[in-house]
C-alpha cells in the first residue's frame, strides 16, 4: 500500500521517513566533521558542497512530506493518556518545525553573500536579494544550535518510539517499520 490507513502508514509515507531520518543523521555527522575542517583541506569545499546540496533536497522532501500527511489519513492514534498523547502531536510538530528552520537556516548561511547554491551540479537555488549584516555569523549560530535541539527531539522521539513497542507492546515503531494494508 502506497497510501496510510487507519491501521498504520503507507510505503510512502515509511519511505520518506527513513530516508530523512538517515539523512538528518548523516548531515549532523557531516555538519561536525564540516566545522573542523580548515581551509586548504582537501575536503573543506566537497563537504561543504555536499553538505548544501543534501539539504536543498531535504527540504524539497520536506514539503513534500507534509504535503503528503495533509492529503492522507493520519493512523490511528497509539493508546495512552492523554498527556502522553499531547507530548506526541507537539513533538511532532516540533521535529517538522526544528527541521524546517535549520533548513531555512542552512539556505540563508549558504546565500548570505549573494550567491545561489548549486545542487550536485544539476541547478541552482537561487540567492535572495537582500541579506543583513553578520547575517551568515548570526544565522551560522542559529543552524549549529537549532541542529543539536533537533537531536534531542530525535532522540525523545527514537525512545518513545521503542517504549510503544516494547514496553506498551501497541506496536508504535513497527508502523514506521512495515507497510500496513
Amino acid at each position: 500500500m502506497l497510501k496510510n490507513t487507519e491501521k498504520g502508514y503507507g510505503l510512502i509515507a515509511i519511505f520518506t521517513h527513513w530516508l530523512m531520518a538517515l539523512a538528518i543523521f548523516f548531515m549532523f555527522g557531516l555538519g561536525l566533521y564540516m566545522v573542523e575542517l580548515t581551509y586548504y583541506d582537501p575536503w573543506y569545499k566537497g563537504a561543504l558542497d555536499l553538505h548544501k546540496s543534501i539539504g536543498i533536497v531535504l527540504l524539497v522532501l520536506l514539503l513534500f512530506r507534509l504535503i503528503w500527511r495533509q492529503l492522507n489519513v493520519k493512523p490511528a492514534e497509539l493508546p495512552g493518556p492523554k498527556l502522553e498523547q499531547a507530548a506526541a502531536k507537539i513533538g511532532h510538530i516540533a521535529l517538522y518545525a526544528l527541521m524546517f528552520v535549520i533548513m531555512i537556516s542552512g539556505y540563508l548561511i549558504s546565500t548570505a553573500d549573494g550567491r545561489p547554491i548549486m545542487v550536485f551540479e544539476i541547478f541552482e537555488v537561487p540567492a535572495l536579494p537582500w541579506s543583513f549584516e553578520n547575517q551568515e555569523d548570526i544565522v551560522g549560530d542559529i543552524h549549529f544550535w537549532l541542529a543539536w535541539v533537533l537531536m534531542g527531539f530525535v532522540a525523545g522521539h527514537i525512545g518513545a518510539a521503542i517504549k510503544h513497542q516494547y514496553i506498551n507492546k501497541d506496536g508504535g515503531l513497527s508502523r514506521m517499520l512495515k507497510v500496513n494494508k
